[in-house]
């Protein structure tokens, strides 16, 4: 048996603090679970080897007890060398600090994926390695020569939180829509979801599905599944929070002696904007509640919708229009002269 360096495993230093440990057991698990992974042997025995290390380095008093006998770990080897358990002799773990050592059954509350949902991932093999069973898992004594056989103690466990992230279009943000998912777990099996995303939802907004994250282990509930919303661009509006801005094309003619344009919405009915005499390029108009509805609001409100003039010169004039313009540089002379 030898000896597992599990600080090691996580890549992680002696002296990270236990956030630090955490952050980097959530990234790993994340990386190498068999949901992400299906099929994939190698990144199954990685999430059984991730799971048991912070399995230890998660739990104070299991870390504590492990560093304890790091340095300690060359009694062992002795022990087992001069016959371990064979010899009549148990090693006495009380002096490291073990207080469950072989024949006391000790228990310690599971943090991480338990046996029991590693078990389900993996059928019936044991999810841990015999040097963490031997440390952690408590046991019975056995007779001369035979076999150990140990057991391990567990708790309700909640299932893993998930992310999916989901593409909508501006239009979809503006009045609300409904997504269709198939998830597979890790034996193959496919759930089909029907995901509501609401009107007025925001970029990296995240939609709860509760309980259809991970499975719970132990009768423990299941994780929630995070739908996570990434807006497509739009072709003629950008969106600032629950505003909505455009570029709004008017005729020169409008601009300066005044008129009416017709200005497009996300719902898809235009609306007519009265244009003043003399409408200078870059002036913006507020249309008050045509942006997008506000998320938090009841009963809902919507933002506003802002459109920039940009005025429109005209092209291909006639041999007449460009007369009337050229009389029109008479009466208005360039600035200066």
């Amino acid at each position: 048996m030898d000896y597992k360096d599990y600080y090691k495993v996580l890549g992680a230093d002696k002296k990270a603090t236990a956030k630090e440990i955490k952050h980097v057991y959530r990234k790993l698990a994340r990386q190498h679970h068999p949901d992400v992974n299906p099929g994939n042997k190698q990144a199954e025995a990685r999430f059984k080897e991730i799971n048991e290390a912070y399995e230890v380095l998660g739990d104070e008093e299991k870390r504590k007890k492990y560093d304890e006998l790091g340095a300690n770990w060359k009694h062992y080897e002795q022990w087992q060398r001069a016959g371990g358990e064979a010899s009549g002799q148990p090693f006495d773990w009380s002096q490291y600090g073990f207080g469950a050592g072989p024949g006391r059954g000790g228990r310690y509350q599971t943090r991480t994926v338990s046996e029991e949902e590693l078990k389900d991932l993996f059928g019936d093999s044991g999810p841990f390695s015999s040097f963490f069973y031997t440390f952690f898992g408590g046991g019975e004594q056995p007779e001369m020569g035979g076999r150990r056989h140990f057991r391990t103690t567990s708790r309700q466990h909640r299932g893993e939180d998930l992310e999916q992230p989901v593409e909508i279009s501006l239009e979809e943000a503006f009045s609300g829509t409904n997504r269709i998912l198939q998830m597979q777990d890790a034996h193959g099996r496919v759930r089909r979801l029907e995901a509501k995303i609401p009107a007025g939802v925001q970029e990296g907004s995240r939609v709860r599905l509760a309980g259809q994250g991970g499975h719970g282990a132990g009768g423990g509930p299941g994780g929630d599944l995070y739908l996570v919303v990434h807006i497509l661009p739009h072709h003629l509006f950008e969106r600032k929070e629950d505003d909505l801005h455009l570029k709004l094309g008017v005729p020169l003619i409008t601009a300066v002696l005044g008129g009416e344009v017709s200005v497009p919405t996300l719902n898809g009915r235009a609306i007519m904007l009265k244009i003043p005499p003399e409408t200078q390029n870059g002036r913006v108009f507020r249309l008050r509640g045509k942006g997008l509805p506000k998320l938090a609001a009841s009963p809902q409100k919507h933002g506003d919708l802002l459109a920039e003039v940009r005025v429109v010169l005209p092209d291909c004039l006639s041999d007449k229009e460009r007369k009337l313009f050229e009389e029109l540089a008479k009466l208005r002379p360039a600035d200066g002269e």
